[in-house]
């Protein structure tokens, strides 16, 4: 299931300064460096990607702390680990003390063969700990990493300031707050920054806008056939990007089927929109969904893949799909999916859907169970 939340609706559209306070902390982590997450009653963490961790980061961070770092997982990959009891979505574990950094990566890859003692969960001390602890394995997502995040507390002196501390040591720091609006404030700031007319095969009178979020991140886009009305539903395809199946053809997914299809279902009926979403794997990025195959050569099917990775089966929001619809001046589609999800996502989000267009293609010898675990583990109608 697509990420649910009620900021879908009511996320307020955050400034451009602090939405790139949080991107840039995605690039510091993607690029193995320690950052402060600070929560709004003043409790601070220390945070460092999991997949990341080299044994001179580890010892950095140690050292930055004072205390030996823990480890923030999302609860589907404690479980599959044993880490037990579970209780919160996102669950924080003690560490042996000077633990390897080739063990901590090991733990949160489930491509490594690991036996582990199962530790207690911390206890948090206050809410804010948790919260920030929740919002740093948030950002090793948004960041496409492994969902799975080093945390250590950060300890100040009365009265001293943790940005100021954290100036001194060069590291940036960001709000607990700021890390779990950040999807949908980036959404509510998608702003039209490009269109060009673009004939496509099988849809000559096609043009595309590009949407483009407030902090300058990843752009999605609007592919509009023919000159849809405003004042009557819209033939509309939500489609995720997907390199391997849109770019490459891969027979192990149906995308490229999906996305071509629709192309020339929504030609056929002479106009409609097709947004195209930057959220490749269902929301996990490249990286993470080509680690989900290997998992599936193992046995695993889609959803399991991702859920061993510790993700959720689907971490779409659908929020940006609904803010372009929106000042394309279309509030009523006929949205061309199998997915119910899809169709009550977009209607949480302000868009009303008033009829589900079946949207099915053959399967092959590749995709058969792909298709088999969607229908009967994700809901999906064919």
């Amino acid at each position: 299931m697509a990420k649910q939340a009620t900021s879908e609706v009511v996320a307020e559209t955050r400034s451009p300064g602090i939405l790139l306070s949080v991107d840039r902390v995605i690039a510091d982590l993607r690029r193995g460096e320690v950052a402060v997450i600070r929560a709004e009653g003043g409790a601070s963490i220390l945070v460092q990607a999991a997949e990341a961790v080299t044994p001179g980061s580890l010892e950095r961070l140690e050292r930055l702390s004072g205390a030996s770092p823990a480890l923030s997982l999302t609860r589907r990959r404690a479980a599959i680990l044993g880490l037990s009891p579970i209780t919160t979505e996102v669950v924080t574990f003690e560490l042996a003390q000077g633990i390897a950094a080739q063990t901590v990566r090991d733990i949160a890859d489930p491509a490594a063969a690991i036996a582990i003692k199962p530790p207690r969960p911390l206890d948090m001390p206050s809410a804010d700990l948790g919260a920030c602890c929740s919002a740093a394995v948030e950002l090793t997502k948004l960041a496409r990493l492994l969902p799975a995040a080093l945390t250590a507390p950060v300890d100040l002196e009365p009265g001293q300031d943790a940005k100021t501390w954290a100036s001194g040591e060069n590291l940036l720091v960001v709000e607990a707050t700021d890390i779990e609006a950040y999807q949908q404030s980036a959404a509510r700031s998608l702003r039209p920054v490009s269109q060009a007319r673009v004939p496509l095969t099988s849809a000559e009178n096609a043009r595309i806008v590009a949407y483009r979020p407030s902090d300058g991140g990843i752009e999605h886009l609007a592919i509009i056939i023919g000159d849809p009305r405003a004042d009557a539903p819209v033939l509309t395809r939500l489609h995720s990007e997907c390199f391997t199946g849109d770019l490459l053809a891969s027979l192990r997914c149906d995308c490229g089927d999906q996305l071509r299809g629709a192309i020339g279902k929504i030609a056929e009926a002479g106009s409609g929109v097709l947004v195209y979403l930057a959220q490749e794997g269902r929301g996990i990025g490249l990286v993470n969904k080509l680690r989900a195959y290997q998992l599936q050569d193992d046995g695993f099917d889609t959803i399991g893949a991702n859920e061993q990775l510790g993700f959720d089966a689907d971490e779409r929001v659908y929020l940006p799909a609904a803010e372009i619809l929106r000042d394309l001046g279309y509030s009523q589609v006929r949205l061309l999916t199998n997915n119910p999800e899809k169709v009550a996502a977009l209607s949480r989000c302000g868009i009303t859907v008033v009829e589900r267009v079946p949207h099915v293609f053959p399967a092959n010898a590749h995709n058969e169970e792909y298709l088999r675990t969607k229908a009967t583990r994700g809901g999906h109608l064919f």
